[in-house]
């Protein structure tokens, strides 16, 4: 398979392990790839989960604090919450830190691929490459890389004997419908 692109590195996930890691790989010398099946870059963390999450959770507190500003007398009269343009600025976080990503990878020069990633054959023997398949839109292709790092993350765990709801609230993945 000599037209099987090849590699030192390949990455599956984006998220914060992911691409810490194949930033730093290509800043030694490392032809790096990272795999991933979002159409963004950041994984969980980034795009639905901490940044989002601290954004609101920030929002929030400037909201209680405003609210209850009589207490530190400072008079605020007809104080009113903007939804939409709440999760606006929520959004233009996450794009900022999605666009620093992508910069970060141009600058070091970690190669990207969008799809899912499995690992067809590891590696058998040091330097000896292993085999990821990278599948998309019904179409799978191969590379070839001599080191394979499993960086997929996770996802979070239920409680027991508590349910979730059937709709999220805010916890929607970038190319989802608004919420009303």
């Amino acid at each position: 398979m000599a037209d099987t692109p090849q590699y030192d590195l390949a990455v599956i996930g984006s998220g914060p392990g992911g691409y810490v890691a194949a930033i730093r790989a290509c800043q030694w010398g490392l032809k790096t790839l990272i795999i991933e099946r979002e159409a963004v870059f950041g994984g969980t963390c980034l795009n639905w989960g901490c940044i989002p999450t601290k954004a609101l959770l920030y929002h929030a507190e400037i909201y209680d604090l405003i609210k209850n500003a009589r207490e530190f007398g400072i008079e605020c009269k007809g104080v009113s919450l903007d939804w939409a343009a709440v999760r606006a600025r929520k959004d233009k976080i996450v794009k900022k830190h999605n666009k620093g990503l992508e910069f970060l990878f141009r600058k070091n020069k970690v190669e990207s691929m969008s799809g899912v990633g499995r690992i067809k054959a590891p590696p058998r023997q040091v330097g000896a490459p292993g085999v990821v398949t990278v599948e998309k839109d019904g179409k799978t292709s191969e590379i070839r890389a001599r080191n394979i790092l499993i960086a997929a993350g996770a996802e979070a765990r239920g409680l027991p004997g508590i349910e979730p709801e059937a709709t999220p609230v805010v916890a929607r993945p970038a190319d989802a419908e608004p919420l009303e």
